[in-house]
C-alpha cells in the first residue's frame, strides 16, 4: 500500500497548486496578490486587527504579513492605527477603499471558487470534507506538535 502515497502526494500537491492559480484568475486583475486578498477578507468584517492576530487568521507567516500590509497600504487598502487599549499596539483595518474593495468582490470571489464543485453532491462535497479533516488531524498527529496552522475564512 505505501507504494500509492507518492501518488496520492503528487496528487495533494497538484491540486493544491492548480487551486491557488485558479483563485489568483479572480485576484489578478484587482491588482493583489493572493496573500494581500486574504488580508482584505480577513478584515472584511472587523474593525480591524491587531498583527499578530491578523497572522493568525490568514494564511499569512508573520514576516510576510509585514510586507503584504505594506503593500496593501501603499494602495490605499489597510490603514495602521495606534491601539486605543495598549500603547505599544497597532491596529490593521481596512480604508474606505478597502472596505468598498471587499464588498464589490467578496461574494463574486465566493461564487468563482464555488464553481469548482459544480459536478459535485453535497454527499461527495461532505465525504471530500470528511477525508481532508482526517488527512490534516493525520499530519497534526504526525508531526507530534499539536499546532494547528491558521485557515482563510472564506465566510466573511
Amino acid at each position: 500500500m505505501s507504494a500509492t502515497f507518492p501518488t496520492v502526494l503528487r496528487q495533494l500537491l497538484r491540486t493544491h497548486q492548480a487551486f491557488l492559480s485558479y483563485a489568483a484568475r479572480h485576484v489578478h486583475p484587482m491588482g493583489l496578490t493572493l496573500p494581500q486578498y486574504d488580508v482584505i477578507i480577513t478584515l472584511g468584517n472587523s474593525p480591524g486587527m491587531q498583527p499578530k492576530k491578523l497572522g493568525e487568521q490568514t494564511l499569512i507567516t508573520k514576516g510576510t504579513l509585514t510586507g503584504v500590509v505594506g503593500r496593501l497600504e501603499d494602495k490605499g487598502l489597510v490603514e495602521r492605527l495606534a491601539s486605543e487599549t495598549d500603547g505599544r499596539s497597532q491596529i490593521i483595518r481596512l480604508t474606505e477603499a478597502g472596505r468598498t474593495l471587499y464588498q464589490q468582490t467578496f461574494h463574486e470571489h465566493l461564487q468563482f471558487i464555488n464553481r469548482l464543485f459544480d459536478d459535485y453532491t453535497l454527499g461527495e462535497v461532505a465525504a471530500l470534507e470528511a477525508e481532508l479533516v482526517r488527512l490534516h488531524q493525520a499530519v497534526i498527529t504526525a508531526r507530534g506538535d499539536g499546532i494547528e496552522e491558521p485557515v482563510l475564512e472564506l465566510i466573511g
